[in-house]
């Protein structure tokens, strides 16, 4: 590996930080903006206004976090599909073997 390629590589990691902390903060904000107007709009409470902004940052801020993921070529959590109930064989017992 060269100097040059390693310069480009160094560059596309520093440019792949600056989009997702770019990305990160912008979700953050406007998520945060509109679990503030949701909680204006339905609730009275203080408490239930703050707990909106704060799942609106939660959502932000998991938004975010998935598509930096896919930014630096990761994935989510993929779980498994399970068989159908056609693919399963019937339980067999000791008497049939």
């Amino acid at each position: 590996m060269g100097e040059g390629e390693e310069m480009v590589s160094q560059l596309d990691i520093v440019s792949k930080w600056d989009e997702c902390i770019d990305l990160t903060l912008r979700r953050f904000v406007y998520s945060s903006f509109a679990g503030a107007f949701a909680g204006l709009l339905f609730f009275r409470s203080p408490v239930t206004r703050w707990a909106s902004v704060a799942f609106g940052a939660g959502v932000g801020i998991g938004t975010a976090y998935t598509d930096c993921s896919h930014i630096f070529d990761g994935s989510p959590t993929k779980w498994p599909i399970p068989p159908k109930s056609s693919d399963i064989p019937p339980p067999t017992t000791q008497g049939e073997q």
